[in-house]
């Protein structure tokens, strides 16, 4: 299974945030599909194919990495047929779990460096208060008790209620707010979590269907400023990681009118599953240059002629997205791929924005 496999997994998860995400379930699809036969992830598991945890640009959008899924997968199937691996039955859940799974590996996250981070934790005076293991404020927890660095929505729960007291406390000092970037949390966290002491907890990524975020989003007071509804709000969520999402919630701290909200247990992740994760993964195309595609690339060859024996598409009822289609190719490619070359068809290539286009018109097209 290739690196790409995350965008198919990605685009659309959830148009509503509907689709519950887990990636200890999808630690178990990563082995029962066979793909940790020939795929690593940080080391463990084949070398026959990339290590999906090993360098790559962390800027990938989620359509990106399914045009790039979707343009090795022959090379694909023919080394998993070298290895005597058959692809199983993966459903959409499987896929979204999978995709999770790689997700909690950090896969979106910028690439961190821990020197960077260490100087980070000085120059961003949070060793004034935090220790690593013991800390000068007696009532703040030394890094080596936090419990949130494996779970990045645990982190920003945690960055957001802790953002009151210190604030009280900076003011106190006559500090400066820390201001944070995207990438200066991906180096502080890399060095937290490589510390001798920190919590040796498995990295996890869990969402939910969100069915509590809108009246949550209401309750502690975000709809006061807010509407979820309006094109700024949603687009300044749209491509970012719960990386860059918790910095952006951290900076925002000292321009709040009122002391944030606390968040209690699950509280956050509810949040976050109806607010943010329907925005990252969504992939929103122009299904006017998804028809022309859908032409060019010779879909319609096969999709279109009822002889041919594929699907009419235009008969689907639901709505094709990430999960569909990661759990079509992985189930129907190889099959596909054959009649495409008994046609003297080429297998298309995508680039990262057709794919997206072709999704739009297809799904324009359902009845």
């Amino acid at each position: 299974m290739n690196r790409s496999l995350l965008v198919l997994l990605g685009i659309s998860i959830a148009s509503s945030a509907t689709v519950e995400m887990d990636s200890r379930r999808g630690q178990r699809v990563f082995e029962s599909e066979s793909c940790v036969q020939c795929h690593a992830l940080d080391g463990k598991g084949g070398h026959v194919a990339p290590d999906l945890g090993g360098a790559i640009d962390r800027s990938f959008t989620p359509a990106a990495l399914a045009s790039t899924m979707w343009n090795h997968a022959p090379t694909m199937w023919a080394t998993m047929a070298q290895q005597n691996v058959k692809p199983g039955g993966l459903g959409e859940q499987a896929a979204a779990d999978l995709f999770a799974y790689f997700y909690s590996a950090h896969f979106f996250d910028k690439r961190g460096d821990a020197g960077r981070g260490k100087r980070l934790f000085h120059t961003r005076t949070c060793d004034r208060c935090h220790g690593l293991t013991t800390s000068p404020n007696p009532a703040a927890p030394p890094v080596s008790r936090w419990q949130s660095l494996a779970d990045p929505i645990e982190l920003t729960q945690a960055m957001w209620n802790h953002s009151a007291a210190m604030y009280a406390e900076i003011e106190h000092k006559k500090m400066s707010w820390p201001q944070l970037t995207g990438q200066d949390l991906c180096d502080l966290l890399v060095y937290f979590r490589n510390l001798p002491g920190t919590p040796g907890r498995a990295s996890i990524f869990i969402t939910t269907a969100g069915k509590q975020g809108e009246a949550l989003f209401e309750s502690k007071g975000c709809k006061a400023c807010h509407d979820p509804g309006q094109l700024l709000f949603r687009a300044s969520l749209d491509g970012r990681t719960l990386t860059d999402v918790a910095v952006a919630m951290w900076n925002h701290e000292p321009r709040m009118k009122t002391p944030p909200a606390h968040f209690g247990p699950n509280e956050m992740r509810e949040l976050l599953s109806y607010l943010w994760a329907s925005q990252f993964f969504t992939v929103n195309g122009n299904s006017g240059r998804g028809e022309k595609i859908f032409a060019s690339k010779r879909c319609a060859a096969c999709h279109n002629d009822p002889s041919s024996g594929a699907p009419d598409l235009s008969k689907r009822r639901e709505t094709l997205n990430g999960d569909t289609m990661v759990s079509v190719l992985w189930r129907h490619g190889p099959q596909m791929l054959d009649q495409m070359q008994k046609k003297g068809i080429k297998w298309p290539h995508f680039e990262a924005r057709e794919m997206s286009d072709v999704i739009a018109y297809l799904n324009s097209r359902r009845k």
